[in-house]
């Protein structure tokens, strides 16, 4: 059969020695054509395969690598003279087919350059025999060529090449102070994809240009994408078992293509275009004032086990690329989806920040969140180093200094490193400040000391190894777990329709329905519940560290208590616009509590509070911070109480400030009756004001600005059953 296509091959390129440094690999345009450079120590032949159009199931042409002339120890590297940009290639690798050493060269398996910067959009992932049983496949394959070619490569994706070339009209990264940041997660192709919400650009780049206004107007600062690498959205065998749809990888966590933009997040035209698209919708947030942070999964890749499709690495280098167990047909999977990523092997370690890199220099993002980010930190052993090479590289890297970088600090192989995750200046999702919120708003017993930690920047976690309280990012949600409304509204999980009998997800949410397992007219509950959710936001927005707020939270967004909808490309998962308006109460609260941090440096601060003012304001002796009981005593951190209070002195603010602030007194009840707080006076000497008070409606559970209204000549303050009380020196 190969004899065959190589007899239809017309075209034919003159091709010369292309130097093998320096980096990068991939596909580089020339003046004289296109120069690719490929990694791959085991091989021993490389050809490659040159295609006229995207659906084509056949090469136009096909190149071997004269490892003679175009080999330089495990670089194999060639000038092909005329190509140009739009040019679409793959390659064939040969070498030992010996799984139990780890090699699985297939000499006919079409591979995708890891280093591509764009991968057209016509593989059909559903049915192809790629994604089925390996095994199974090769054997029938190799008894039948014309099956394996006819159906093997029917639509399989091609590279493109890129010419990189973008009019950015001076744009730079916006390098915000951490401690400025507000951070909104959200989907790409969710925000924008419901037909009710009638964008121009639907499920797109383009789309996440649309709702600048909104992010702008609720105060973002910073936008972080879930997974926009390209990825196979079909590897799930699965249907939904109340419509029998298919179930689809929705949010993308598991990466084909590290460097290539997803081609379904972009419109029609060129092959290219998903990566001008992406470019374009950067510019406009950046334009907007808003920054860009990418959700990067570099601790495993699509093709799965030993039974996963082999897309890329696996024909490339599979023992390099890949953790393999001690039975090297096996993979490691400390990933929880069937392999793990070599990450710090020196060849990977290469790659991954040749492609962080990339997404900084050349598409302009402003950092990265690292899923399952304690993976990248294992030896080739699978063991937790110390001190992680990749790790330390990239916090390090003089390129990415001024990148953002954040940690999921664990894996699913056991691995927990919220506090002490190693490289440095990291960032980390706090999973403490999440749990320890929730089990506090939530009335649990003995859970105020830490939760007065969370609230102060989690100086528990971070203040032993230096860092600050920005190394927190804050989350009450995210796109894994219930969203806000739903984790006032299920007490439970409710995942059937992801068709793994509830199993997944999960099991303890720390949430809580006030009486009624989702929806209800109740009218009790649905007093609770808003209120509940205004005690998650204030808490969220006025904690020292990085907030980060789920998209759709801000007008009670539910995925009806699906607390795992990582398979749900439906409504489910997708932004409806309509609850902008129907909950409208929420948004303006959410809205106004952001502006409020804002306009208070006392809530951004760079350090943790120690007890004492600047030295700047000669006034040591009043504290920066105290912390009171409801009977205004120090509280004694031992006791079951669902009461706690603090006072901020507005001179803290000083240390990214010029003037003090406005001093602070907060009040927070958890409980399930009402309760009379004794208020201190304020260090500064003013009268206390009213500035939120979640048990008021709107719009006094959130005054604007100066209508807060004045407390003069009281000591008490009434503060209602789970409900949280902001008063504002004048």
């Amino acid at each position: 059969m190969l004899a065959a296509i190589q007899m239809k091959m017309q075209k034919r390129y003159k091709t010369s020695w292309g130097t093998p440094a320096p980096l990068p690999f991939g596909a580089i345009v020339e003046n004289k054509g296109v120069l690719f450079r490929i990694f791959s120590r085991h091989a021993s032949r490389v050809w490659l395969l040159l295609f006229d159009k995207p659906e084509d199931d056949e090469p136009a042409a096909e190149v071997e690598f004269d490892p003679r002339l175009y080999r330089s120890g495990d670089i194999w590297h060639m000038l092909v003279e005329g190509l140009k940009p739009g040019q679409l290639y793959l390659y064939r690798i040969d070498g030992p087919h010996e799984p139990e050493k780890g090699h699985r060269y297939d000499p006919e398996q079409w591979l995708l350059d890891p280093y591509a910067k764009a991968v057209t959009s016509t593989f059909d992932w559903e049915n192809n025999p790629a994604e089925r049983d390996q095994n199974e496949f090769l054997e029938r394959a190799r008894k039948d060529k014309d099956f394996y070619h006819k159906l093997k490569f029917a639509g399989f994706p091609k590279c493109v090449v890129i010419d990189d070339t973008f009019d950015w009209e001076g744009d730079r990264h916006l390098n915000y102070p951490q401690n400025e940041a507000i951070i909104y997660e959200a989907h790409v192709r969710g925000l924008t994809i419901l037909p009710n919400a009638a964008f121009k650009n639907p499920g797109t780049f383009k789309g996440v240009s649309e709702i600048i206004s909104h992010l702008k107007e609720l105060g973002i600062t910073t936008l972080e994408l879930m997974p926009i690498q390209e990825f196979n959205e079909f590897e799930l065998d699965r249907s939904n078992p109340e419509t029998g749809e298919p179930l689809l990888n929705y949010w993308g966590y598991s990466t084909v293509s590290f460097f290539a933009p997803n081609a379904q997040y972009a419109g029609y035209g060129a092959p290219d275009k998903q990566v001008t698209e992406f470019k374009e919708m950067v510019k406009s947030l950046h334009d907007a004032g808003i920054e860009v942070i990418l959700d990067v999964v570099f601790n495993h890749t699509a093709e799965g086990n030993e039974k996963g499709p082999t897309l890329s690495f696996k024909g490339i280098d599979n023992s390099i690329y890949y953790l393999l167990d001690d039975d090297k047909r096996m993979y490691k999977n400390y990933s929880g989806c069937g392999n793990t990523f070599n990450c710090n092997h020196p060849i990977v370690r290469r790659y991954i920040i040749s492609c962080l890199r990339y997404w900084f220099l050349h598409m302009h993002v402003d950092g990265f969140r690292f899923d399952l980010a304690s993976i990248l930190g294992r030896d080739r052993n699978g063991k937790l180093l110390e001190n992680p090479p990749l790790l330390e590289s990239i916090s390090e890297d003089p390129l990415l200094r001024n990148a953002k970088i954040i940690a999921e600090a664990w894996d699913m192989a056991g691995a927990y490193q919220v506090g002490s995750f190693p490289g440095g200046r990291w960032s980390e999702w706090n999973g403490r400040y999440r749990d320890d919120v929730r089990r506090f708003w939530k009335g649990e017993p003995h859970i105020r000391a830490s939760f007065a930690y969370r609230i102060t920047g989690s100086s528990d976690l971070y203040l032993r190894d230096g860092r600050k309280p920005f190394h927190s990012i804050n989350f009450v949600t995210s796109h894994d777990g219930f969203t806000l409304n739903d984790l006032v509204s299920y007490n439970n999980k409710h995942n059937e329709i992801n068709s793994e009998n509830n199993r997944d997800g999960d099991d303890y949410n720390n949430s809580c329905n006030y009486g009624v397992e989702g929806e209800t007219n109740d009218p009790e509950i649905q007093k609770i519940r808003p209120r509940q959710i205004k005690n998650f936001l204030a808490t969220l927005m006025l904690s020292q560290g990085v907030p980060m707020l789920l998209a759709g939270d801000e007008f009670r967004r539910t995925q009806r208590g699906n607390n795992n909808a990582y398979c749900q490309d439906n409504d489910i998962s997708w932004i409806d616009w309509r609850l902008k308006e129907k909950n409208h109460e929420i948004y303006r609260f959410c809205r106004a509590v952001i502006a409020f941090r804002k306009r208070h440096p006392v809530f951004r601060r760079i350090s943790f509070f120690d007890g004492s003012t600047s030295r700047l304001a000669g006034l040591r002796h009043l504290p920066d911070i105290k912390w009171f009981g409801y009977d205004g005593k120090e509280p004694d951190w031992n006791e079951d109480a669902h009461t706690l209070a603090c006072l901020i002195n507005g001179m803290s603010a000083m240390e990214i400030s010029s003037d003090r602030d406005n001093d602070m007194f907060l009040m927070f009840n958890a409980g399930e009756k009402k309760c009379t707080f004794v208020i201190p006076k304020s260090p500064g000497g003013n009268v206390w004001t009213v500035a939120l008070d979640t048990a008021k409606p709107p719009p006094d559970d959130i005054p604007e600005p100066g209508t807060e209204p004045i407390l003069r000549g009281v000591s008490k303050y009434d503060v209602h059953s789970r409900s949280m009380v902001v008063l504002m020196s004048q």
